[in-house]
């Protein structure tokens, strides 16, 4: 089978009815024990140090991983995607272009799927037979996401891998619905953990996954996975085919498109606390800006970089801030 590689969420329905074994390099990135090759790897070929170190890490695996082909977003990603693409076109790899429109029009959204199919020569037909077999995963998916929130057995860290993982499932969805299947089973049958604070996490997928099990030594546990959980399509299940599917996945557009599904499952999930991460020199960032005015509830931004595991100031600031929200919540 063809293997080509993702920078990050693309219409997997269309690569997987063209034949395509589906790979995303973020996930070989952060998963690798010996993950900092790459970013080494990627400032060797010239990569500044004040760069994003996941668009370093997803250059190092492609390059690594000797990919041949890659899916470029070139609209709906990180501003510094197209550089990366010219630099992966220079190294003989092949980009392929997609675009998620800023108009966020159905016609426009339309529009760039239509021209995705026809690059990889599938029919409408085609790619809809595999988005309903993905669908019975992705209901999976969300099922062990109310083990989290409603039922209280599904870790944090569980729900950030099985939902990070739906963005290529892990490169099988027929392996992957096994994997999920018996993790399900396994969780249903634990006790539930209920902690005092409720906690949502918001932005960029963690580099430093060991924030999961830190939060849980003050009483507090994550109930929402934000991008991680639009990775998994909870409402695809809903929509009446792929152009619906790909107009209400939030991460791609507007901010405040995000924030009411944000405010949403704060209200859903009853959560207590917010904690937004953001990569070091991504533009998301600044949409901190907007989104501490926007909700409701207390908000902690912390910064993520090269390491895999946070810093002692930054569990500084988690302490003090959880320590802040149990205080202001035993007050209520």
């Amino acid at each position: 089978m063809k293997k080509i590689g993702i920078t990050t969420t693309v219409p997997i329905e269309v690569l997987i009815a063209a034949g395509y074994e589906v790979i995303d390099l973020n996930n070989i990135f952060i998963t690798d024990g010996d993950y900092s090759k790459y970013i080494d790897n990627a400032e060797r070929d010239g990569f500044p140090k004040s760069s994003c170190a996941f668009k370093k890490g997803v250059y190092g695996v492609a390059i690594k991983e000797d990919f041949k082909e890659i899916i470029g977003v070139t609209e709906g990603d990180c501003s510094n995607t197209k550089a990366l693409e010219e630099v992966l076109r220079m190294k003989g790899i092949k980009v392929y272009p997609f675009s998620y429109p800023q108009t966020h029009k159905i016609e426009d959204i339309k529009t760039s799927l239509d021209n995705f199919m026809r690059t990889f020569d599938v029919s409408f037909e085609e790619v809809e037979k595999v988005r309903i077999r993905l669908n019975k995963i992705r209901k999976l998916i969300k099922r062990l996401d109310e083990l989290t929130y409603i039922d209280n057995k599904a870790t944090a860290l569980e729900n950030h891998i099985y939902q990070v993982s739906a963005s290529d499932f892990n490169g099988n969805y027929e392996e992957f619905e096994s994997d999920l299947i018996n993790k399900i089973d396994e969780i249903k049958k634990r006790k539930p953990k209920i902690k005092k604070l409720r906690l949502g996490y918001i932005g960029t997928p963690p580099m430093t996954l060991d924030l999961y099990k830190y939060v849980e030594n003050f009483n507090a546990q994550f109930v929402y996975n934000e991008v991680q959980r639009e990775f998994a399509f909870p409402r695809a299940i809903n929509c009446k085919n792929i152009y619906e599917q790909y107009y209400d996945y939030t991460y791609p557009y507007d901010i405040n498109f995000r924030l009411k599904e944000i405010n949403k499952q704060i209200d859903e999930r009853k959560i207590d606390a917010i904690i937004h991460y953001t990569q070091a020199f991504c533009y998301r960032q600044i949409e901190h800006i907007v989104i501490k005015n926007c909700i409701r509830i207390p908000v902690l931004n912390i910064e993520g970089d090269k390491l895999n595991s946070l810093d002692a100031r930054t569990k500084l600031r988690i302490e003090a801030f959880l320590d802040m929200i149990i205080d202001l919540k035993e007050m209520s």
